[in-house]
């Protein structure tokens, strides 16, 4: 054994000790030369001139301008995406300082009351808690649908910082509803095993799952780029499908039944997590609305009578896809709902969707049967995690639903 007395060259003439191997440094003529023969990397491709977009992973342009706010551009940028400033899209790292500011973990909401709702016979009925088990099946496997898509598919072809900034944040939100979800199931001592595969048992769960799956394995093909006219609105059509239906209408259903449970003194630590994750995905659908409204702005030639035909399409399958999900779930009434006043409100909340992104409203005369949502999603206020009294947000507002 040695100390920190020992001689250092003494210490390395012992028998016992083996010097590590010194490191050969190699003069190299450039930074780049240095970078490959260091690593044994070659080199990576430069963006190429057919007006696909940077992705951030290109070799680093020795003496280069620097980025000016009109480099900037939502797809098909060539502007060096490492560079977070200036910001262009000032939106966008405004919702991602608010994203951050309202961080919440889901071990912070307590969940005693619920253990004991849920292990008392007599505080649910059957169907109540079959609602239940049904929702925390879609929900705890849609998120992570969601994070897919963001990581494996849109990320790559956003090529703007500030909305790649945002796009992380909701990535990580995504993560945190998923673990809200086994929280939940967890806590209430259900099979977990069972309630995560539920999206792989029960038509009602699988069919919008199914629903939502091309659209990311199309953009996450390693071969597919933006850069034209067709490919462009491949990526368009995903956004909508993802932002505007999956996140802005598949969800709700399931929202407003367990806020339902929370109204009447029920299950309300499951309820007050379902209230902020609907907080956050208010805000994910928000941000894409913003991101889908900017392209259609630089890329007007996108916006064609037939792609916006396809888009209603789009809106009004996720419609009956969600109406039929809201049978599912509810096949009589309870709570003061049933799958009649759930129709009207998928159809009411549908048009507000399309009008969000220049579209024409498709149901003429629906009014929102559940007003008390709007209560529910006014996240100016909201009670304390540890405490009864109300505190106010550093972000919130009336969420659009």
């Amino acid at each position: 054994m040695y100390n920190w007395d020992d001689p250092i060259n003494d210490a390395l003439s012992k028998p016992d000790i083996v010097p590590e191997k010194k490191i050969q440094t190699q003069k190299f003529e450039s930074v780049n030369n240095q970078i490959t023969e260091a690593t044994n990397i070659e080199h990576l491709p430069e963006a190429d001139a057919s007006g696909v977009g940077s992705t951030g992973m290109e070799n680093i342009e020795h003496g280069a301008k620097r980025i000016q706010v009109d480099d900037k551009a939502i797809i098909n940028c060539r502007a060096d995406l490492n560079q977070l400033v200036p910001f262009k899209y000032k939106w966008a790292w405004q919702k991602y300082l608010d994203g951050s500011a309202n961080h919440w973990m889901p071990e912070e909401i307590p969940m005693h009351d619920d253990i004991k709702c849920w292990n008392d016979p007599q505080a649910l009925r059957p169907e109540e808690r079959e609602m239940v088990e049904r929702n925390l099946g879609f929900f705890s496997t849609a998120d992570s649908l969601v994070a897919n898509n963001l990581v494996l598919a849109v990320y790559r072809h956003i090529t703007n910082p500030e909305c790649r900034q945002y796009l992380l944040r909701q990535a990580f939100e995504e993560a945190i509803h998923t673990h809200a979800y086994q929280y939940c199931v967890q806590s209430l001592g259900l099979d977990e095993a069972r309630i995560f595969n539920m999206y792989r048992e029960l038509p009602a769960v699988a069919t919008k799952a199914e629903w939502a799956l091309p659209y990311t394995q199309s953009l996450g093909d390693p071969t597919f780029k933006t850069g034209t006219h067709k490919d462009d609105q491949r990526l368009l059509r995903d956004l909508i499908a993802f932002y505007v239906v999956f996140e802005g209408i598949f969800f709700y259903v399931g929202f407003t039944q367990i806020l339902s449970l929370g109204r009447r003194n029920k299950l309300t630590g499951v309820s007050q997590q379902f209230q902020y994750i609907l907080r956050d995905e208010s805000m994910h659908m928000n941000f894409g609305i913003d991101v889908i409204n900017q392209i259609k702005l630089e890329n007007p030639t996108l916006w064609t009578e037939e792609f916006q035909q396809e888009m209603i399409e789009i809106v009004k399958k996720g419609v009956e896809l969600e109406t039929q999900y809201g049978r599912d779930t509810m096949p009589k009434p309870m709570l003061g709902m049933d799958a009649q006043k759930f129709e009207e409100y998928i159809k009411f909340i549908a048009n507000r969707r399309l009008e969000s992104i220049g579209l024409p409203h498709q149901y003429p005369g629906v009014s929102n049967p559940f007003e008390w949502m709007s209560e529910m999603m006014d996240l100016n206020k909201e009670k304390n995690f540890f405490e009864t009294r109300v505190t106010e947000y550093k972000t919130g507002g009336q969420l659009k639903f």
